[in-house]
């Protein structure tokens, strides 16, 4: 999944020197409004592995991000990319442990996820909103290269290298913006995320009831 300012962060701050020959993977693969494959692909790395948990466009394995470092094993990939995936991901400390590990010494992480401020968008969950602070926060442990806000919409962009001395910050103390409990938390309470669903749920049955409506009435005054 990416969108025009994805591509534009990716295209200029991945280099052809930096892909070629070598195993790219990008989790959250599925191509729904566009996808740095086709740009990444041009530049000829080794291998280019698309996984999602759902088969679609441009995924070749089906995987959780949460089991991609079981899945793949420690330092099988020189690049790992993630497009607006890990605001979808309700255990995010574990998916990103695992970019971190699957991504080999001196490897390049790009990452782009989304901010406060931006809508709700299950695909099919949405949990969290990241700033520039946390992910300079969670990526401590990496060379960070380039670290900016999306200039279209609230969102964030990284791209940071893992060292050769790799030694994994502890995620655990961290807290994100819920767009689920509106707040900073930890972890995202089971029933408050009940209770969002189903207020979701409700609103969108009145949406799709009042479209009805509506397209009745046009109809019928036509």
């Amino acid at each position: 999944m990416c969108h025009s300012s994805c591509i534009i962060f990716g295209a200029v701050n991945l280099k052809k020197e930096e892909i070629a020959g070598k195993r790219v993977i990008e989790l959250g693969a599925c191509e729904v409004n566009g996808s740095l494959r086709p740009l990444i692909e041009s530049y000829g790395p080794a291998e280019y592995v698309g996984v999602d948990i759902v088969a679609g466009p441009g995924v070749d394995v089906v995987c959780p991000a949460e089991k991609v470092l079981e899945k793949f094993g420690p330092a099988s990939f020189d690049i790992v990319i993630t497009t607006e995936m890990l605001e979808h991901v309700r255990d995010w400390r574990t998916a990103i442990s695992n970019i971190k590990n699957i991504c080999r010494p001196n490897g390049i992480i790009l990452i782009t996820t989304r901010s406060i401020g931006f809508i709700y968008h299950a695909h099919p969950h949405d949990f969290w909103r990241y700033e520039t602070s946390d992910l300079e926060r969670i990526f401590a442990d990496c060379q960070i290269e380039k670290l900016e806000s999306d200039k279209m919409d609230p969102g964030v962009f990284l791209k940071a290298r893992k060292p050769a001395d790799f030694i994994e910050t502890d995620l655990r103390p961290i807290s994100l913006f819920s767009i689920i409990e509106g707040g900073r938390v930890a972890e995202v309470d089971e029933n408050k995320l009940a209770a969002f669903h189903a207020k979701f749920e409700r609103r969108q049955k009145i949406k799709q009831a009042y479209n009805r409506f509506y397209r009745c009435v046009k109809s019928w005054l036509s």
